[in-house]
């Protein structure tokens, strides 16, 4: 899917979905899920932490375990996050 937030797809979010989940998330992301993340502009996703997004509502995200995701896939997050 095209859709998407700061080269992240709609699919990639999904896969990411279960370990960001507002409900019973999982514990770690899956391999699709870091996959996704490797290719996502991480600083862009940075400015969306303390943004009320559509997105994230849409994806019953939380947003707090969205923003470890990064790190559980080996990631850095940049520092100013």
């Amino acid at each position: 899917m095209a859709h998407g937030i700061c080269n992240l797809s709609s699919d990639g979010i999904r896969a990411c979905q279960p370990a960001a989940a507002i409900r019973n998330p999982t514990d770690q992301p899956s391999a699709e899920c870091c996959a996704a993340l490797r290719g996502a502009d991480l600083p862009c996703l940075c400015r969306y932490k303390n943004a009320a997004g559509v997105w994230v509502r849409f994806y019953r995200i939380d947003i707090n375990r969205a923003m470890g995701l990064p790190g559980k896939c080996g990631l850095a997050m940049p520092a100013n996050c």
